[in-house]
């Protein structure tokens, strides 16, 4: 009888330390969740998932813990589940650690080369969309951001919204549309303080991550054929900075350029050619 209650104490303590344990241990990362899948892209892009390498392609699932590599003139675009759009340039390793569409929960890691996140607007209290470098990170709350990070330089350049880039020691400034700030890996001073973007910078920000043609498209007929898919905001910033470079008075109303010279004046067709009256 004693044996057995020994027994039964002995079971009903590991049980409850076996317990314990499952609650306090953080659970892994889904890799099995999808992220989204390839929309565009431009090869030779690949995907690694675990010790798997595949060819990516147009509907490529795209996973949790999935790294996307593009080699040299390639680029890829990626829609997440949560209608975010990411643009991924050439020369670049972008990871997709988690995006949970239903708790707006997003973090990307770019180790080398060039993104343009186009994330939708963050309504949940707890939501984030993140974008790490081994120099520091860029967190969005619903907007249109480029960032690259090459030769231990994390540069970051905002086109619509709001985004806060940190260093890795906690260091942080916030950009808004047309700014520009720069991170360096090691450094734990604050970032520099704003500063507007250049032309040449939002015009190589916008080009190098654009992907105009369909599958298979070849980057001669890039520019001409993608035109049409450049944000307006992009090419509003980048008119009106033109427009102030060289003197041009130009405003701004609802998205569109409003110059401020008057209309041409209209001549009457009678003047210049008498048989157009009749």
């Amino acid at each position: 009888m004693k044996t057995k209650s020994s027994y039964c104490i002995g079971l009903a303590v590991i049980l409850s330390c076996t317990l314990a344990l499952s609650m306090e241990t953080p659970a892994a990362p889904d890799a099995a969740a999808r992220a989204g899948e390839v929309s565009r892209l431009i090869p030779a892009v690949s995907i690694t998932r675990g010790a798997k390498t595949i060819n990516a392609s147009t509907k490529s699932e795209v996973m949790w813990q999935d790294t996307i590599n593009t080699q040299a003139s390639a680029r890829v675009r990626v829609g997440l589940d949560d209608g975010s759009v990411l643009n991924v340039g050439s020369d670049s390793t972008m990871k997709v650690v988690k995006h949970d569409a239903a708790a707006q929960q997003t973090e990307l890691e770019l180790t080398v080369g060039r993104l343009r996140a186009q994330a939708q607007k963050i309504a949940k209290p707890d939501g984030k969309f993140e974008v790490h470098t081994p120099a520091g990170v860029a967190g969005v709350v619903g907007t249109d951001v480029y960032v690259e990070y090459e030769n231990n330089l994390m540069n970051v350049i905002v086109f619509e919204g709001f985004v806060r880039v940190c260093n890795l020691a906690g260091q942080c400034v916030i950009l808004k549309a047309g700014q520009m700030t720069t991170v360096r890996s090691g450094d734990n001073a604050a970032p520099p303080p704003p500063q507007q973007a250049t032309l040449s910078l939002l015009t190589s920000a916008t080009t190098d991550t654009n992907i105009g043609g369909g599958p298979g498209a070849t980057t001669a007929g890039l520019t001409a054929a993608g035109a049409h898919s450049i944000g307006t905001l992009s090419w509003v910033l980048i008119a009106v900075i033109t427009a102030a470079a060289v003197g041009i008075p130009v405003g701004v109303a609802h998205g569109r350029g409003t110059s401020t010279q008057p209309p041409p004046t209209q001549t009457n067709p009678c003047q210049s050619d008498p048989q157009n009256c009749g």
